[in-house]
């Protein structure tokens, strides 16, 4: 299913949007709630990714096929890892099948796990077969993806010893790490941490917790980028965020401030506005190794706005549901813009000639990829090839992004 996105030359001001609990709190939260129960959760993110963890946990099945989620294969192989008793196998997409898991497997090697590469060493599918996990002291890359650290420390808790964790390098996406440790902590588990290692104890009597997920603020950077772009004063209002957020692109109200879009926070609704007659840098530059999912974001705004970039601390981009990085070179193109990448980084130099219209967009089943592109509708018509792919993480985008004035013809 494709999608036609029209030029559309003015959005719907005073629009009240509701966008799906995070993935990343939900995810984790329901890996918790596995192992202790008296653990509650409310507005659990609605998305593929979210819905593929939890049937996982529930299934009694021998085979589990998690698709494009890659979290879920990072949090299930160490979750399964400590189910004495249980025997799986784990597989996914052929995308998942290119995507590394060895640094992980690795890791739960040294705590005893038991786990078997079924076809390519270092990558999935893998077959584990549970056991009680006697060892404590476990080192891991801390630089290539903090998902390996948080689906460590979701089990240390629960081990007879807890976990004494050494972190190896500069660490990567730091924000989701201290997710990570902050959910812990509310549960009731104590822990330390130091510059290069994480303690985490046993946990033996968790508290009765009630938890909230926060909206999505990776989600939340699509309608940034539409009201940055937007030719015209527009105030859009979000609920259920928080200004203390535990997620690290909670970042987006300061970077977007100096693409002329303010933010206020009232009643845990988040109302973000734009106003004309602000101009925007000529050069925007920014190392994201803390907030790569908003990358593809933030290339399309400086695209739109004719904002020459260089975005840097992206190493983590080739390794997702896509090569990112190629992909984002590829489709900027087409807009005319000159696209450097490296394994690190991307530069953008805008080109000012118009391009011809309408542009189709791949999207390389790349979910980012979709809902990124789409505020260039702002510019010009837009075509996004398999634009469900946007369920992975915000099924409800397309319908979402029509309350606010974008008009979505399903091809």
């Amino acid at each position: 299913m494709n999608v036609y996105l029209p030029v559309v030359n003015r959005l719907v001001s005073g629009a009240t949007i509701s966008i799906t609990g995070s993935k990343s709190e939900s995810n984790r939260l329901l890996v918790l709630q596995r192992f202790y129960p008296e653990l509650t959760i409310h507005n659990i993110s609605n998305s593929e990714d979210t819905q593929l963890i939890s049937q996982a946990l529930q299934t009694t099945n021998h085979l589990i096929n998690i698709n494009h989620a890659g979290t879920a294969m990072r949090f299930l192989t160490a979750y399964f890892a400590v189910q004495p008793g249980r025997k799986v196998i784990l597989d996914g997409s052929q995308r998942m099948r290119q995507r590394p898991i060895k640094i992980l497997v690795d890791a739960l090697k040294q705590l005893g796990a038991e786990i078997e590469y079924l076809e390519k060493q270092g990558f999935p599918p893998i077959q584990i077969i549970g056991k009680s996990l006697t060892q404590r002291a476990v080192s891991v890359e801390a630089g290539v993806s903090s998902q390996y650290l948080t689906a460590l420390l979701l089990i240390a808790p629960t081990l007879p010893q807890g976990i004494q964790l050494f972190l190896e390098g500069e660490m990567t996406s730091q924000p989701y790490l201290e997710m990570t440790l902050s959910l812990l902590q509310q549960l009731g588990v104590h822990l330390e941490k130091k510059s290069n290692s994480i303690e985490v104890f046993p946990l033996k009597t968790p508290k009765e917790l009630v938890f909230e997920v926060e909206s999505d603020w990776s989600s939340l950077s699509y309608f940034y980028s539409a009201v940055a772009l937007c030719p015209h004063e527009i105030n859009l209002k979000f609920t259920s965020f928080k200004p203390d957020s535990l997620q690290g692109d909670a970042v987006l109200p300061t970077i977007y401030q100096q693409f002329g879009v303010t933010t206020r926070w009232e009643n845990e609704s988040v109302y973000i506005q734009k106003k004309n007659h602000h101009s925007v840098p000529q050069f925007f530059q920014m190392d994201l190794k803390d907030h790569p999912d908003i990358a593809q974001t933030l290339a399309v705004t400086c695209l739109g706005l004719g904002v020459d970039c260089q975005l840097s601390g992206l190493h983590t981009l080739k390794i997702k549901e896509t090569d990112r990085l190629t992909a984002l070179q590829q489709e900027l193109q087409k807009w005319g813009a000159q696209v450097t990448v490296t394994d690190t980084s991307l530069t953008i130099k805008n080109n000012t000639q118009a391009p011809s219209l309408p542009i189709t967009v791949s999207t390389y089943q790349d979910h980012r990829m979709a809902m990124a592109f789409a505020p260039l509708a702002l510019k010009g018509p837009v075509i996004i090839e398999d634009a469900g792919v946007v369920a992975k993480s915000y099924p409800e985008f397309w319908n979402d992004f029509k309350k606010i004035g974008f008009q979505v013809l399903y091809q």
